[in-house]
């Protein structure tokens, strides 16, 4: 546990929106999004305005940008990506009970981790994109498509994916409403978004607390976009995976 509070400490300020990572049987790793404007935005509630707020007085941790109350985080970049495949990570976060728990189908479009199928892998840094590569290569693994995207635009085709997981990463995301929508683009009607995020509910979870979140701050941000709540799955030590299906 000490070792582990010791790698949260350390954890980057590079430019980065997503991370990925890697287990022996299981990897995830995340992606970029940009901006559209969905059809429906009168009938949900409406964005504040501005859309996010800076405050001098914030945690050491976050950037002191805030939405709907919610500071984010820094983001952790390439450097640290050791500590995304630690050799305990399978024990801490159970990432096969959470694959098995989402029950992927069979030719399943993913954007990030699937079984079979095609596995979108968008990052904007190449050196993620070299680390995927030479994981994959080590698995055998050839369904996987890596992307460089950019801050604003993930190089994703519009309806192209079935479902979007994001693992522990959308709290660092420095537009998440941009984002957010930018998925939605890119996702097929009744597509599901996948959130699993630290357990912000939690205070035994080791991991620091602008890098959780709640469920109740999760449906806060997602209320704001045309998805409905599906599920939340508690089934991780650590994590909870909440699932939103597009309308």
């Amino acid at each position: 546990m000490d070792r582990l509070a010791d790698r949260m400490d350390n954890r980057s300020r590079a430019v980065l929106h997503h991370r990925m990572s890697f287990t022996t049987s299981s990897f995830t790793f995340l992606l970029l999004i940009a901006l559209v404007t969905p059809a429906w935005a009168d009938e949900r509630p409406k964005p504040p305005e501005p859309l996010y707020e800076t405050r001098a007085e914030h945690s050491r941790d976050g950037i002191g940008k805030f939405f709907l109350g919610r500071e984010i985080a820094h983001v952790m970049g390439h450097q640290a990506a050791d500590w995304l495949e630690r050799p305990e990570r399978e024990e801490e976060e159970k990432t096969d009970l959470m694959i098995e728990s989402l029950k992927f189908r069979e030719g399943e479009v993913v954007a990030d981790i699937g079984p079979t199928g095609t596995v979108y892998g968008v990052d904007i840094q190449q050196e993620m994109l070299d680390l995927l590569a030479k994981r994959m290569a080590e698995f055998h693994v050839d369904n996987v498509k890596p992307i460089l995207g950019e801050v604003t635009d993930p190089k994703l085709p519009p309806a192209s994916c079935d479902t979007m997981i994001m693992v522990d990463v959308y709290h660092e995301f420095d537009q998440p409403f941009e984002m957010m929508q930018s998925m939605l683009r890119a996702l097929k009607p009744g597509g599901r978004i996948v959130f699993v995020e630290f357990r912000g509910e939690d205070p035994n979870v080791p991991i620091k607390l602008l890098h959780k979140m709640t469920e109740a701050q999760v449906k806060k941000e997602m209320s704001l976009h045309d998805v409905e709540w599906v599920e939340t799955i508690s089934k991780l030590p650590w994590q909870h995976v909440i699932v939103f299906r597009k309308k």
